[in-house]
């Protein structure tokens, strides 16, 4: 095998990289792993806790229960009571009733109403438990699809410094080139060894990274190259105040802006006094067996007038309103920031590709070529290899920028580009 097709058999494997893994074999599919992340643990307990919301709406919307009450009273101790059955001839004053709960103000509506939009804000931190988690699974599979071509294109570059360096050896023998070229050779291979090391420990973290999103066994963790089809900036215009709005921590804001509105209007009603009424039936032989007592109740609320729950209510919805203006803040700031970080991957991913990484190429085979015909020393072919390795790595880490910046765009405003 000649100097030329040993240096460029890894540059080669390198391309192929940069070709974005045409032959690459199948593996886990960005799809794939977006729809495992939307229902992995953290979504699920999102989702219980929505079960615990909507529940609450069944507690809130119903009226106090009546209660049923019994009572015997005239007991006379000292004269006795007579002889005779005791649920007829006794003189016992025996009685049965039922006593119910009006709740004036609307207050059971308005304890539905904010239970209700409780329910609505799980509703929306199940989405957001979604999307944060889309979001963390597409960066973590561009990573690892990053660190899986990286390891692989490590791997050739030392097995062509390996080769490399044994071919030196065998010329230093030959008396064909010096020792101490020779002994560089070997310390680019050694370096090549260490690179590897260091891309192996990448892939393995990025591997559990994704695993823990997709609860997926990270030592078969494989991912499909899967890269973007073509390098595009985010496309001008578009409603970044109404994509924010539409977000679902945005709507959860909102939704808890609407239970404290409730929640306050709920400790307002409290000034208007509940109304308890009841009857009662009567039997106390001797007198009459057909007695019947009407009762209402009312209490009273001399001197308060639930100032504290009222305070306290309009306390949680001023810190809800704030939460809301917050959020709706920081959604507006991501989104631009995120359309920013899209538009800079993919002007950066396309200097890689059309300009820096050809032109490293080409610097790379003038010096292999240079190289054969005595032209320059080993040095400056090693700095030439250098400088080509280090730049088909960084267009490979600018390639898993893009499709990362790309993605997390998309799927803050057109989530259904990505999802299955």
């Amino acid at each position: 095998m000649s100097i030329r097709q040993l240096f460029l058999l890894p540059a080669l494997a390198c391309a192929a990289a940069a070709g974005w893994c045409q032959s690459a074999p199948p593996g886990l599919t960005l799809a794939q792993a977006l729809a495992a992340a939307q229902a992995n643990s953290d979504v699920a307990l999102a989702r219980h806790a929505l079960a615990a919301a909507r529940a609450d709406v069944l507690s809130a919307d119903h009226a106090p229960a009546p209660v049923l009450s019994g009572k015997a009273a005239s007991i006379d101790l000292q004269n006795g009571i007579g002889g005779g059955n005791a649920f007829t001839r006794k003189r016992i004053d025996k009685s049965i009733g039922i006593d119910w709960t009006w709740e004036r103000g609307g207050k059971r509506a308005l304890r539905t109403q904010a239970a209700r939009a409780g329910a609505d804000a799980a509703q929306a931190d199940v989405e957001e438990a979604q999307s944060q988690q889309l979001l963390a699974a597409l960066a973590a599979y561009y990573d690892l699809l990053a660190a899986q071509e990286g390891l692989r294109e490590t791997r050739e570059i030392e097995r062509g410094m390996d080769e490399l360096a044994g071919l030196a050896e065998r010329r230093v023998r030959a008396g064909d080139l010096a020792a101490q070229d020779a002994a560089r050779t070997r310390i680019e291979a050694e370096r090549a060894h260490a690179d590897t090391q260091a891309a192996e420990l990448a892939h393995q973290q990025a591997a559990i990274a994704l695993a823990q999103l997709t609860a997926r066994d990270p030592q078969a963790a494989a991912c499909a190259c899967d890269w973007p089809t073509r390098i595009d900036e985010p496309a001008p215009g578009g409603d970044l105040a109404a994509w924010a709005d539409g977000r679902a921590d945005v709507r959860a804001a909102l939704a808890r802006v609407r239970a404290a509105q409730a929640a306050l209007e709920g400790a307002q009603a409290l000034r208007k006094a509940d109304v308890t009424i009841g009857a009662s039936y009567d039997h106390y032989p001797g007198t009459s067996t057909r007695l019947v007592e009407l009762r209402a109740q009312i209490p009273l609320q001399w001197g308060y007038r639930f100032e504290g729950e009222v305070g306290r209510a309009e306390a949680e919805l001023s810190q809800a309103q704030e939460a809301l203006d917050k959020t709706r803040r920081i959604a507006l700031l991501d989104l631009q920031s995120l359309r920013q970080a899209a538009a800079s991957a993919a002007r950066r991913a396309t200097g890689y590709e059309g300009g820096i990484l050809p032109r490293a190429r080409q610097v790379a085979q003038s010096a292999e070529l240079a190289y054969t015909k005595g032209a320059i020393p080993l040095t400056d072919l090693l700095d030439a290899r250098r400088t080509l390795r280090a730049t088909l790595l960084e267009a490979l880490e600018a390639r898993a920028a893009y499709a990362k910046a790309q993605g997390q765009w998309l799927l803050r405003t057109q989530p259904q580009a990505l999802l299955p």
